[in-house]
């Protein structure tokens, strides 16, 4: 009657045979490195890791950079027209702006967008603000979306005030002189339509 073979003395003998084989496959496939071969080749290896991290990291910088400058921008905007300064908040748009108001045509040239900002700022009970909630900024550096949520106040027609509040995408564009300017804005309400007036 054979004697049973233990797990761990099965295991231990496979061991044994395999070792000459392996040793025999990894001859074969000798790399020809050396010790200070294998040394230098990992540090090497460890140069170029460092080098990805050198060349990637100032377009991250530069890209943080840009997404800061355009949120510090954005809420110097909403402080302008929150103080009611038409000339200053008119001042962000670059000539080729445009502006697409809710409910009404799209303004696109500075008097248009002068007068549509002046008709929102000077109405009695009128404020707003605006806040900058997400920038995306292209690879190319120098165009940028900005989007996020705004709160108003305005004055109906029969002096009730009414508050609103919605959201906005910017696109922002780099001029030639190095400053930002909006070159597309629109907003639109989270709130439900009124109900037509019945006749």
């Amino acid at each position: 009657m054979p004697i049973p073979i233990r797990d761990e003395d099965r295991q231990s003998l496979l061991r044994a045979e395999a070792a000459p084989l392996w040793k025999n496959i990894d001859a074969s496939f000798d790399s020809g490195l050396d010790g200070a071969m294998k040394t230098k080749a990992l540090f090497l290896c460890g140069c170029i890791v460092l080098l990805s991290f050198t060349f990637a990291s100032p377009a991250a910088a530069a890209d943080t950079k840009i997404e800061q400058t355009l949120r510090d921008l954005d809420a110097k905007w909403s402080a302008a027209a929150g103080a009611k300064d038409v000339d200053k908040t008119v001042s962000y748009y670059a000539e080729s702006g445009i502006v697409m108001p809710p409910n009404a045509s799209a303004a696109t040239t500075k008097e248009s967008i002068r007068s549509a900002w002046k008709e929102m700022l000077t109405t009695p009970g009128a404020a707003i603000s605006w806040k900058a909630t997400k920038v995306e900024v292209a690879k190319s550096g120098d165009l940028a979306c900005v989007s996020g949520t705004y709160d108003e106040t305005m004055t109906d027609a029969s002096g009730k005030s009414l508050k609103d509040h919605g959201k906005y995408v910017e696109v922002w564009k780099k001029q030639a002189d190095g400053t930002w300017k909006v070159v597309a804005d629109i907003w639109n309400s989270d709130l439900p339509v009124a109900a037509a007036e019945k006749k």
